[in-house]
């Protein structure tokens, strides 16, 4: 079995998440007391958040690059990153880094082309919904048109995550606001919401809105660590 590297702490709440999810899949793959061999680098929100509100790209790949190469000297076979937001730097943060990293898209791609929707939206961060270079990236990877919400309601779902979602505070008013997003997404066309940011499937669940699919990053994400960890 591999060694699963886990860049976390962005934030704790989907970090500890992830953790369960991988410990549990994995237990019921092997069985018995059996779960995983997880190596964990938590970083510091309070700096991952620096980084998200002042859009400062370079400064976190350079940070995240010394915990990548931290999880490769430790002994990890591969390294999950459990942000969507930071994906946007991966092959960035990833230089010199000789063991894979499992990408976000990648483990939610395979879902989004499997239900074989042709408009999704994406939700998560500002700076995920307000950067080209990421929509452009999640249109290759999911086959499909992606749409993102209004500037407004990118600001009222940014703000949900890092004054509520980040720390463990979730409200019924908040999950309104969100399907009220999703609502108003689908009725400019999208047949499915990308979760993409791994805190809002903690807020939001499939069952909210039964006839809308929703792509949980977080969970598509851990389930592929198992299968990675597995694999031969």
């Amino acid at each position: 079995m591999k060694t699963i590297g886990l860049i976390g702490g962005t934030t704790d709440v989907s970090t500890a998440e992830y953790y369960r999810l991988i410990n549990t899949g994995l237990n019921k793959k092997r069985g018995g007391y059996n779960t995983g061999e997880i190596i964990i680098y938590s970083i510091d929100l309070g700096q991952s958040a620096r980084f998200a509100k002042g859009g400062l790209w370079e400064e976190a790949a350079k940070y995240l690059n010394e915990k990548a190469l931290s999880l490769e000297r430790a002994g990890a076979d591969f390294i999950l990153c459990c942000s969507n937001t930071w994906h946007g730097v991966a092959d960035e943060f990833m230089k010199g880094v000789k063991i894979p990293l499992l990408h976000i898209m990648d483990a939610t791609g395979e879902a989004v082309r499997a239900a074989k929707l042709t408009k999704v939206a994406l939700v998560g961060t500002k700076l995920t919904m307000s950067s080209k270079a990421t929509v452009d990236e999640a249109r290759e990877r999911y086959g499909t048109e992606i749409i993102v919400p209004t500037e407004e309601e990118q600001d009222i779902l940014d703000d949900i995550i890092f004054a509520e979602l980040s720390k463990a505070i979730f409200t019924e008013k908040s999950k309104a606001a969100y399907l009220e997003v999703f609502e108003t997404l689908r009725s400019r066309g999208a047949e499915g919401v990308v979760l993409g940011c791994t805190e809002i499937p903690l807020l939001v669940k499939q069952t909210d809105l039964p006839d809308f699919p929703m792509f949980d990053t977080l969970t598509l994400h851990a389930e592929a660590a198992v299968s990675e960890a597995l694999a031969d």
